[in-house]
């Protein structure tokens, strides 16, 4: 099959949760034999230098990019209140990527146009007015709900005002393009069965994010015992929203049980508050050049979410590489674990530090929810089979 991923960013480098997964699409699909073509849009908040991408990967991919600057403009944020449109959505209208993807689309002819997002869904009548291909949303999340938890978590009334115009406006726009699609792979079989439980009348799968266990191979380094981290792009808000409350409500009385324990917080776009904040034996690392190193020297994963959906990324990764993660409910979504064996939840300030008081005293317990975490992934999310109901999918609807 021919297929075109019309994506929100760059799938390469897979540095970032939404890149890896779309990587892990381009890849499975590359190696099952299809042709893939990549528009991405190149942003200011992940922007990728084309020379510095494979040129393997540039020939295979056809790879294409338009920049978008999506900087939060005050005034049209402040406007976007009295209309019924979605700022998140109007930031990703480029009038370059328009007219990259329609000569792209009257010069050669696809199966599938994979929306790689809900972003990407404004180019829908682009598509459908330049090609008869069938149009596939790739739902990493259900993007809505996570900025109505946020709103829910919010304390500021007037800052939880605006929240509410925004989920409710993001609410409309993801509601009419399921309708407005072919078919929806959902990233879990949860976010697909929130879909299907909508009454759509388009075909809605689960494709959960997938590896290849022989990529996440464990490497010969030392692993800093006890210890923890979290690893994860800080732009996004429910990691701050998370980490934020590990260190305020959790960390203390952690340190105060354990005062040699060291906290090592890694990824993208630290923010300043995070950096000065000074919290004891907390050592921000920022973002790390092998996130497989960097999580295999150290004991245990820490992944505090209350609010998204869709699946971490990061979480099947350190899984993977048998890291014991300790994670929220809403955190693991997605994932078909079972509580304490594979991974240990913790949704409570006392969840959470028995869970760690339970690594740290417990090394050789620890190992063992990490081996079984690796078992699990190589089992329930290896990529080939993965991608291959995913082309069964395509096949069904075109």
């Amino acid at each position: 099959m021919n297929i075109l991923l019309l994506c929100n960013k760059s799938p390469y480098p897979p540095r970032e949760g939404g890149p890896i997964a779309m990587n892990a699409i381009v890849t499975g699909l590359l190696r099952a034999g299809h042709s893939v073509k990549i528009l991405a849009i190149n942003t200011n908040k992940y922007f990728v230098e084309r020379d510095k991408i494979p040129q393997d990967y540039l020939a295979k991919t056809k790879f294409e990019t338009a920049y978008t600057d999506l900087s939060i403009k005050p005034l049209d944020a402040f406007l976007n209140l009295f209309t019924t449109k979605s700022y998140h959505v109007e930031r990703f209208i480029n009038k370059e990527l328009d007219l990259k993807l329609t000569r792209i689309l009257e010069e050669e002819q696809f199966d599938v146009v994979q929306l790689e997002s809900l972003f990407v869904a404004p180019y829908i009548n682009t598509i459908r007015k330049h090609s008869s291909a069938r149009i596939v949303l790739r739902a990493h999340n259900i993007e809505y709900l996570i900025w109505e938890r946020i709103a829910g978590n919010c304390k500021n009334p007037v800052k939880k005002l605006y929240l509410r115009h925004l989920y409710r406006t993001l609410r409309k726009f993801e509601m009419e393009t399921l309708e407005n699609v072919d078919g929806v792979a959902a990233i879990t079989h949860q976010d697909a069965a929130f879909f299907a439980a909508t009454d759509t009348k388009t075909p809605v799968i689960g494709i959960p994010f997938g590896v290849l266990p022989e990529e996440y191979s464990l490497l010969d380094v030392e692993c800093e015992s006890p210890s923890l981290f979290h690893l994860g792009s800080m732009n996004w808000v429910p990691n701050q929203e998370g980490i934020s409350w590990f260190l305020e409500k959790v960390w203390p009385e952690i340190y105060r049980i354990y005062p040699d324990l060291k906290f090592y917080l890694a990824g993208r776009m630290m923010p300043d508050w995070l950096i000065k904040a000074g919290h004891p034996n907390v050592e921000v690392v920022g973002e790390v050049e092998s996130a497989a190193e960097f999580m295999q020297s150290k004991m245990a994963m820490i992944v505090p979410l209350f609010s998204g959906s869709g699946i971490r990324i990061k979480i099947i990764e350190g899984m993977a590489l048998e890291r014991t993660v300790i994670s929220t409910t809403i955190g693991a979504e997605g994932i078909a674990y079972e509580k304490g064996r594979d991974i240990l939840i913790a949704d409570t300030e006392e969840e959470y530090i028995k869970a760690v008081c339970k690594c740290v005293d417990d090394p050789s317990y620890c190992e063992t929810i990490g081996k079984n975490a690796r078992k699990l992934i190589a089992e329930s999310h290896n990529n080939d089979s993965i991608i291959k109901n995913l082309t069964g999918f395509y096949e069904k609807i075109t």
